[in-house]
């Protein structure tokens, strides 16, 4: 592949979700810039929609962590008893609206899809157009931590429930499509599968990994930095490191991509 021709092409990115692992997209971001490589359509699932979104909204990468790093996870007068879920998701919009400060979808800069699950109809529900921050609510909903968003009399959540790596909204939209996969699976060891709650997460891991294959592969270029792994989906600590591996990684692949379109 050609980097200088590809620096002329339309691209199109998927960011899928993965908690504080799409930190992982932002370090990406971070290298394509460095490699004069910009996308024009964007879609996004859960912590991908996020990111999607500050990039639509071309802010820069500083503010982009400053967001997650501010952003409180749990906050004690946000837990809610009048909903399902341990947090009342609806709680975050003005924290949303102040870095994402556009009314709709067609005040971004770049052309945004956001993947959600419409929890009644049971269906993946692709929103880009119209009201922008609830959308982005939904999608990050994760349950049974964050309780559902009610838009038009209908409940939505977590978009990666039913698609993690939205590419489908892309098609025909793009020359070229690059895909960062931040929710990928490594080989454990017993000791990793020794509770309930690990094999749980273990097994909803392989699901969403094996359902989304096919369309990972499918991608011009793919990130997949794998050390991600070792980084809980809700540890903020590692908000740093997971954005320095996702870039460390970035700048390897499209090092070697360089090299091999000489």
């Amino acid at each position: 592949m050609d980097m200088n021709e590809l620096q002329n092409k339309s691209v199109g990115l998927v960011l899928s979700g993965g908690g504080v692992r799409g930190m992982g997209h932002i370090g990406m971001l971070k290298a394509l810039q460095e490699h004069k490589i910009e996308a024009s359509v964007i879609s996004g699932s859960s912590v991908g929609a996020l990111v999607g979104a500050l990039y639509a909204g071309n802010r820069d990468l500083k503010d982009m962590l400053a967001f997650f790093k501010e952003t409180p996870l749990f906050k004690y007068n946000f837990v809610t008893i009048n909903k399902p879920g341990l947090v009342d998701t609806e709680r975050y919009y003005p924290i949303f609206k102040e870095y994402i400060p556009f009314a709709d979808f067609e005040s971004l800069h770049k052309q945004l899809f956001v993947m959600t699950t419409n929890l009644q109809k049971g269906v993946e529900e692709v929103f880009s157009t119209g009201e922008l921050i609830m959308p982005l609510l939904a999608s990050a909903a994760l349950p049974p931590v964050f309780s559902p968003v009610e838009m038009n009399n209908m409940l939505y959540a977590d978009g990666g429930i039913m698609n993690n790596f939205p590419s489908e909204p892309l098609k025909g939209k793009a020359d070229f499509i690059i895909g960062s996969n931040v929710s990928m699976v490594r080989e454990v060891s017993k000791k990793e599968i020794s509770s309930s709650f690990q094999l749980a997460s273990r097994t909803t891991s392989l699901m969403v990994y094996a359902i989304n294959r096919q369309k990972i592969r499918s991608c011009d270029i793919i990130f997949e930095p794998v050390e991600l792994e070792h980084i809980g989906v809700f540890d903020k600590k590692a908000i740093e490191n997971a954005y320095t591996i996702g870039y460390d990684h970035a700048c390897r692949v499209l090092e070697e991509l360089s090299v091999k379109s000489q």
